[in-house]
């Protein structure tokens, strides 16, 4: 059997609005831009307007499904699809909401990740799976990207 490996893809830094409550679980978290750099000289921007659509489920896992726009330096765009959980005890979850310095540690935060891009020089981007982990701070969230091998 062939094991997984992961190397380093990129990390990105995303200020983020205030949570919208819609009720019954559902809520969402707009983008308000960021930054990002990564291997192959991934260096740019995370363009406003992107949002973490939330669900909290009934035993305060946080489901993630958020889709938002990279925009490198010389203007070329990524699409980001980003899925997964996010998990703490009633603790930590209250300090997250209250946004206090919480470590990444202490509770579990991960999605799975697809890119996609029509520029050229990037279509690598296109035919891989990444993984990643994440911190949630007050007004940003830091997202340690990395592609599965």
């Amino acid at each position: 059997m062939r094991s997984v490996e992961l190397r380093e893809l990129m990390l990105i830094t995303i200020r983020v609005r205030p949570i919208v409550d819609l009720g019954g679980g559902r809520r969402y978290v707009a983008f308000d831009g960021g930054v990002f750099e990564g291997r192959a000289g991934l260096v740019g921007t995370v363009l406003e307007g992107g949002i973490d659509w939330q669900t909290v489920r009934a035993d305060g896992v946080l489901e993630i499904d958020a889709h938002y726009t990279l925009q490198t330096q010389t203007n070329e765009a990524i699409e980001v699809v980003s899925q997964g959980v996010r998990k703490a005890s009633e603790p930590v979850t209250a300090r997250l909401m209250q946004g206090d310095a919480v470590g990444p540690d202490e509770y579990y935060f991960r999605t799975l990740v697809r890119l996609a891009t029509a520029a050229p020089g990037l279509s690598w981007l296109n035919d891989l799976i990444a993984v990643s982990t994440g911190d949630r701070e007050r007004n940003t969230v830091r997202i340690h990207m990395h592609e599965v091998l």
